[in-house]
C-alpha cells in the first residue's frame, strides 16, 4: 500500500529557503529569533535564515549556537555517552523517555552535530503547533508530524501512515529517527513504552511483530535531567486531573511548558545510548511466537534499557528517603544538599497558582518525580526485591 507523507513529512533540502523566506516574514518569529539573538539587528538575522539551503546547514548555525547558550547558561553540562554501541554509519529509530517537550530531541542532535554526526527526524505532535508558523519551523528542523485528537478510524489510518513513514525514513532515507516511548511526557517521570507504540511500528509490516521491526534499528536512550524545570507545571497539572478527572490542557499550557522547559535550569543532563536491541529480538522471536507477548516483551526491554541505564543524581537520592521516610541513601548526599533541595522543592511549589492549593499532594507529586527514576532503576538490579516496593 502506497502511503502520501506530504502532510507529515519534514521539509526536503530544496524546500528548505522558501520555508525559511516564509517564516523570515512572521513578525512573531522573528521577534522570538530577536530575543534569541539580541545582538543581531533583525535584517541581519534575515539575511542569515535566507543563507540556508538544507536542513542540516540551518540546524548547526542557527539552531545549535542557541542549544550551546543553553548548555552555558541553563545547566552544568550536557553528556553524550554510548556513541561506541552504534554503527555511526547506520540509522536508527532512538526511543527515550521524554521529559522536556522541546530539549530532549533538540540536545541529541546538537550533540550529534558536535560529534559529526547526521541529526535524527524527529516525531512531534501536532498540538505543538500552536500558531502556523510553527509547523514551517519544526518540518525545517527535521521533525515530522504525529497527528493527534482524531477519530477511531482516523487514528488507525494515520498511525498506518506514520508506521510506514518511520520505515521509509530508516530504510529508504537512511535517516535516524527519535520518538518518545510514550504520547506525552511522564508527569510522574515514571517512564513506561506504551505498548500502542509498538503496534503502530508494526502496522505496515506484512510478515511477524519481529520481523517487522528489526529493520528499524531500535535503540532505546535514556535521558536525565538533574533538575526538571517544568517540574511544578507536572505538578499542578497532576493536582488539577485530581480535581477534575475530565481536565484538559489548553495550548498555552504547552507553550508555557515549552518556554519554561528550554528557559528553566536543569542542572546536569545526560544521555545514554544503550545500543540496539536486534540480538535481543530473536531472542524474544525464539521465546514466544505470539504477537501479543512479543510486543509485552519488548516494552518490557526498553524499559530495562532506559531504566538501567539512568544516571542517578543527589537529587534522586534525597527524594526517594523523603518519599518513603527512609535514610537508605543518608551517607551519598549531604546536609547542605538535603537542605537545598528542600529548599528548591518549596519555592517550586510556591510557583503554582491555583485555588486550593493541598501543599502535601504537591510535595509528594514532586518527590515522586525525583524519586521514580532511581526506583525504576533499583528494580533493574540483580539484587532486586519486589517486596521493597510495595
Amino acid at each position: 500500500m502506497e502511503f502520501d507523507f506530504e502532510e507529515i513529512r519534514c521539509y526536503k533540502n530544496e524546500e528548505v529557503h522558501d520555508a525559511l523566506e516564509r517564516l523570515s516574514n512572521e513578525k512573531q518569529f522573528m521577534k522570538v529569533l530577536s530575543t534569541i539573538y539580541p545582538l543581531l539587528p533583525k535584517e541581519v538575522i534575515k539575511q542569515r535564515l535566507l543563507s540556508f539551503d538544507t536542513n542540516y546547514a540551518f540546524q548547526r548555525d542557527m539552531v545549535n549556537p542557541f542549544l550551546q547558550y543553553l548548555e552555558a547558561n541553563m545547566t552544568t553540562g550536557i553528556k553524550l555517552n554510548g556513541l561506541e554501541n552504534i554503527d555511526t554509519s547506520k540509522s536508527y529509530l532512538y526511543i527515550s523517555n521524554h521529559r522536556d517537550i522541546i530539549l530532549d530531541s533538540a540536545f541529541l542532535c546538537g550533540k550529534f552535530i558536535e560529534n559529526k554526526m547526521d541529526t535524527v527526524e524527529i516525531a512531534i505532535g501536532d498540538n505543538l503547533l500552536i500558531f502556523p508558523w510553527i509547523e514551517d519551523l519544526v518540518r525545517v528542523n527535521k521533525s515530522f508530524i504525529v497527528k493527534r485528537g482524531l477519530s477511531s478510524r482516523q487514528i488507525l489510518e494515520s498511525s498506518k501512515r506514520l508506521s510506514a513513514y518511520i520505515a521509509y525514513t530508516i530504510a529508504e532515507k537512511h535517516e535516524s529517527v527519535w520518538i518518545a516511548q510514550r504520547e506525552g511526557r511522564a508527569k510522574d517521570s515514571n517512564d513506561i513504552t506504551q505498548e500502542s507504540l509498538l503496534k503502530m511500528f508494526n502496522m505496515c509490516g506484512k510478515e511477524s511483530f519481529i520481523e517487522n521491526i528489526m529493520p528499524l534499528n531500535i535503540c532505546p536512550l535514556s535521558i536525565s535531567y538533574e533538575y526538571d524545570p517544568c517540574d511544578y507545571l507536572k505538578a499542578k497539572e497532576l493536582m488539577q486531573r485530581h480535581a477534575n478527572p475530565d481536565f484538559k490542557k489548553n495550548p498555552m499550557d504547552d507553550l508555557l511548558n515549552m518556554q519554561t522547559g528550554v528557559m528553566g535550569f536543569k542542572g546536569a543532563v545526560v544521555y545514554q545510548i544503550t545500543g540496539d536491541i536486534q540480538t535481543d529480538l530473536k531472542k524474544i522471536a525464539k521465546e514466544t511466537s505470539s504477537r501479543n507477548e512479543q510486543i509485552t516483551l519488548v516494552a518490557e526491554l526498553i524499559d530495562h534499557r532506559i531504566h538501567s541505564n539512568y544516571t542517578i543524581f543527589a537529587v534522586n537520592k534525597i527524594a526517594y528517603d523523603l518519599l518513603r521516610d527512609e535514610n537508605r541513601f543518608s551517607k551519598e548526599y549531604t546536609i547542605i544538599e538535603k537542605l537545598d533541595f528542600e529548599r528548591y522543592l518549596a519555592l517550586q511549589i510556591a510557583k503554582i497558582d491555583i485555588p486550593e492549593k493541598d501543599t502535601d499532594f504537591l510535595m509528594k507529586r514532586l518527590l515522586e518525580m525525583y524519586a521514580n527514576p532511581l526506583i525504576n532503576k533499583l528494580k533493574t538490579e540483580s539484587n532486586y526485591h519486589p517486596e521493597e516496593f510495595e
